[in-house]
C-alpha cells in the first residue's frame, strides 16, 4: 500500500515520539527536523488516513487541567505501518540511487 510524503513524515515523527506522539507534538517534531510547518489539520488528516489503513493506532490520554479537562489523543505505529514505511523509504532510496544532484537537469532533446 502506498503512502505519500506527508504520511511518511507523520509516521517517522510518531515513531520518534513513541509512546507519546499526539497531533501538536508530531507537528512540532516535523517542523524542528525538516523546517516545514505543516498545518495541524494536515497532521490530523494524515493520522486519520493512516489509522483507517491500519498503520497507526490511537489511544486516549489522561484528562488534564491544562487542557480544560480534555484528553490528548496519542498515536503509535503498528507493525504493518512500520513495514509499509520501510518499504516506502526503500523505494525512494532506490529511485535516488545514481542521481547526480550537482547537475541541473537538461531540457528534453538537449545534447551535452
Amino acid at each position: 500500500m502506498n503512502i505519500g510524503p506527508t504520511e511518511q513524515m507523520v509516521l517517522l515523527a510518531t515513531l520518534a515520539l513513541h509512546p507519546d506522539g499526539y497531533g501538536v507534538s508530531i507537528q512540532e517534531h516535523i517542523a524542528q527536523r525538516t523546517g516545514q510547518e505543516l498545518a495541524i489539520g494536515s497532521i490530523y488528516a494524515a493520522l486519520e488516513r493512516l489509522e483507517e489503513k491500519g498503520f497507526v493506532k490511537s489511544r486516549q490520554g489522561e484528562k488534564t487541567a491544562a487542557r480544560g479537562g480534555r484528553r490528548k489523543l496519542h498515536f503509535m505505529v503498528t507493525a504493518t505501518g512500520h513495514r509499509t514505511l520501510q518499504e516506502s523509504l526503500k523505494a525512494i532510496s532506490s529511485l535516488q540511487h545514481g542521481l547526480r544532484w550537482g547537475e541541473a537537469p537538461r531540457p528534453a532533446g538537449a545534447f551535452a
